[in-house]
């Protein structure tokens, strides 16, 4: 860390002084150096539906670039859904059985070597006690060695509800079913066999990989995660800017919100490093909404942390988010509860009020997902309420309106308009010949 003075300007000369210890500038040097075949290759990869049990959804679909790396959504429809970002419905001929019970987070700068746990649990982790120095949730182990984004790249194939489809519908999602996901008769290699069976995957590999070496699922998750580290990557910023020493590049009220970011808020407490996050496991009090994830006595609450590790205390503790291009990212939360910016700091201020006080979803944005029965069950659950109010591991002073506003002001200074649609973007047509979420609108 080093120290920056920085000395308000225009009507801010006389009675604003900056004086914070603020991160190191983001650097590519942060980032690892894809080749350009594997970039290329996982980007076909990311937007090709045929990685998914029923061969109609993508990565891309929950983390499109035109969608800031994500979907626009609180909780989106995984299988069963059509349409792209807001306008995600319910497929009325394969509808879903229910949201996906977490919010879809934006993939920025998740290729950085700081990063060491994924997901927002945490679940996918570096951890030297396990095989190939990763650890994967129970009942799934990494076969060969991967960088950690590639193991995450690996989670959603084989969840039902986001790309694997429910039993009976495809031979993906029955072994899933049945546990087999691992090993030469799993799930993940009946997806790998899928890519191996398409000429111009096979012939892409085999650059990489060489003529002799089947397709591997790791080899697949590789170069999806090469396409995130580079398609995603954020550190063009006036922030950054203003670090590598342009005086000029905020603004006055972002300068003021810096101010407060890095000192009277508390926001760097947790918010820290060059991607604001100190990549621990909080307890905000965020409300529950959506179907929850099997937890707690009624099945319909989400313990975070608390189920990977098995402490109690962990319970409804979740990672804490990078902030970079944090204004572009809403909903936000692991439910993705507040669609406004301004309303989640707000709840960070006073987290056990704005919890009682959140009444319906109407501060949430949700699909046209044709379910029925409530979407909020653990917020009609009084003790469910309350033991997410007694986990609520936050106490943060009071602000003001206008120092709210200075707040967002300068969280729109992290906002990197290079990293914004992505790089690349999607790409006209893959190799599957299946159809692609290339557009706002939905599928071409």
């Amino acid at each position: 860390m080093r120290t920056w003075v920085a000395v308000g300007i225009m009507s801010l000369q006389a009675s604003l002084s900056l004086a914070a210890d603020l991160p190191e500038p983001a650097t590519r040097a942060d980032f690892p150096t894809p080749g350009a075949t594997s970039v290329l290759l996982g980007r076909d990869l990311f937007f090709d539906p045929i990685l998914s049990g029923n061969r109609n959804i993508s990565c891309a679909t929950c983390h499109h670039p035109d969608h800031a790396s994500a979907d626009g959504l609180s909780l989106n429809i995984g299988e069963g859904g059509e349409g792209l970002g807001k306008s995600r419905r319910a497929n009325p001929e394969n509808p879903p059985d229910a949201l996906v019970p977490r919010n879809a987070p934006a993939l920025f700068n998740l290729g950085a070597q700081e990063f060491t746990r994924l997901f927002h649990d945490g679940r996918v982790e570096l951890d030297p006690t396990q095989r190939f120095g990763i650890r994967l949730p129970e009942g799934q182990h990494l076969e060969r060695p991967l960088p950690l984004l590639a193991a995450q790249a690996l989670m959603p194939m084989v969840a039902p509800e986001e790309m694997a489809g429910q039993p009976g519908e495809n031979p993906v999602a029955d072994l899933v079913a049945k546990g087999q996901i691992t090993g030469q008769s799993g799930a993940w290699q009946a997806i790998a066999a899928r890519i191996a069976q398409i000429p111009d995957y096979r012939r892409r590999f085999e650059w990489l990989n060489g003529a002799e070496e089947p397709i591997h699922i790791t080899d697949i998750a590789r170069a999806i995660a090469a396409f995130i580290a580079y398609e995603f990557r954020a550190t063009d910023s006036p922030f950054d800017a203003f670090l590598m020493g342009d005086d000029s590049a905020l603004t006055n009220d972002q300068l003021r919100g810096m101010s407060l970011f890095y000192g009277k808020a508390g926001c760097a407490n947790c918010h820290a490093g060059p991607f604001q996050t100190d990549h621990q496991f909080h307890a905000l009090g965020i409300p529950q909404i959506g179907p929850g994830k099997g937890h707690g006595p009624k099945g319909h609450a989400d313990h975070g942390r608390g189920y990977i590790t098995g402490e109690a205390q962990d319970r409804y503790r979740f990672r804490t988010p990078s902030l970079r291009n944090v204004a572009l990212t809403a909903p936000y939360g692991h439910t993705g509860a507040y669609s406004d910016l301004g309303d989640m700091i707000r709840h960070h201020l006073d987290p056990e009020t704005a919890l009682a006080e959140y009444l319906g979803l109407e501060k949430a944005t949700l699909p046209d997902h044709g379910l029925e029965g409530p979407l909020d069950p653990a917020m009609q659950d009084f003790d469910e309420i309350l033991a997410i109010s007694q986990a609520i591991s936050i106490d943060l002073d009071p602000l003001s309106t206008s120092e709210i506003d200075a707040l967002i002001a300068f969280l729109h200074a992290l906002t990197d308009p290079i990293s914004t649609k992505g790089r690349l973007g999607a790409p006209l047509n893959v190799p599957s010949g299946l159809p692609v979420d290339n557009g706002t609108t939905g599928p071409s």
